[in-house]
């Protein structure tokens, strides 16, 4: 279970955050650079990487795994558990890059420049479940979030074949089914503005909802999907839009505050193992786990672009605020 805000700043700057709800911290930010190699979990097809991605991931020996992050284009991405919603290939094609759905996101950053880039290719990309894979994986339900500098942010559900992109000028995104589904039932609670509605939206608009709750039903206080989903959206529409980099980065810390599971094994299996955010403009990645006081940083500066070797960060998950005396 996780959450997915985007957030967008008056002087152009792009952000793009989640929480991260598991059952265990298994992610650090990493570094993967050019012509890094993911060999496929599916058939162990080996796919080279142009270019270099920061984000929050895992490195081991046997695979590569990568939740969120932003490559040198500016291009950002997320993945999201998606239950009940996928609908994932069986067969081998051999003229088609298959994966398993855990594998997407490291493949499009590692590949692709920006969104309209990742539109042009994705119909030749199939995601796998394990009934013909070289290693069994499970079947991975997951859908995925991308946006870039041009300020446009998409979602892929695998509920059909071939892939296809749908824009979500809202920004927000959960764990349910249907995408479209969400946006019907947030109707209860917003009102969505004319151009919204007709397809007219302007790019980088940040209000997409009249801002009129009259007669609204007021959000769930759930940490279900449809809770989140509508209370993110909720709060995002009555927030003011940031004047800055640095404003978009705090609105969207509050933001995920009111999406953030606290940490309840009692309740429930999981928990916001994380949160973290991805700056398109300036190559970014803040990270801070569960029991961090502080938000870490990790930029993907022109001297880390000439590392040949991937990296992987450090950050203990341990409470240590700033001390004043």
């Amino acid at each position: 279970m996780c959450t997915s805000i985007n957030v967008i700043a008056q002087d152009g700057y792009h952000v793009l955050g989640r929480t991260m709800d598991w059952d265990d911290l298994l992610v650090s930010p990493i570094f993967t650079p050019r012509h890094y190699q993911l060999a496929s979990v599916f058939d162990h097809r080996v796919h080279e990487n142009p270019y270099a991605i920061i984000g929050g991931g895992s490195i081991t020996e046997r695979r590569t795994d990568v939740s969120d992050g932003v490559n040198e284009f500016g291009l950002m991405a997320q993945k999201l558990t998606f239950k009940n919603g996928a609908r994932l290939v069986d067969e081998r094609h051999p003229d088609k890059v298959q994966l398993a759905a855990f594998e997407l996101i490291f493949y499009l950053l590692g590949h692709f420049k920006s969104v309209a880039d990742v539109a042009a290719h994705l119909d030749q990309i199939e995601l796998m479940n394990d009934v013909n894979a070289d290693v069994p994986f499970g079947y991975s339900e997951q859908h995925f979030v991308l946006s870039d500098p041009t300020g446009r942010c998409v979602v892929i559900e695998p509920s059909e074949h071939p892939l296809k992109l749908i824009d979500n000028p809202l920004g927000i995104m959960t764990n349910m089914p249907k995408f479209d589904h969400q946006l019907e039932r947030l109707q209860d609670y917003l009102d969505f503005t004319p151009d919204f509605l007709n397809g007219t939206l302007a790019p980088n608009t940040f209000h997409v909802t009249t801002g009129k709750l009259s007669g609204k039903k007021t959000p769930p206080g759930a940490y279900t999907p449809k809770g989140r989903y509508v209370r993110a959206a909720y709060m995002k529409e009555l927030a003011d839009q940031p004047a800055s980099k640095d404003e978009a980065l705090a609105t969207t810390w509050h933001l995920l505050d009111s999406v953030t599971v606290p940490k309840s094994k009692a309740h429930r299996p999981t928990f916001s193992v994380y949160r973290a955010a991805t700056v398109a403009e300036d190559r970014t990645y803040y990270f801070q786990s569960y029991h961090q006081a502080q938000v870490t940083s990790v930029k993907l500066t022109d001297d880390l672009l000439k590392r040949a070797t991937p990296l992987v960060f450090d950050t203990a998950d341990v409470w240590a605020p700033v001390k004043l005396n």
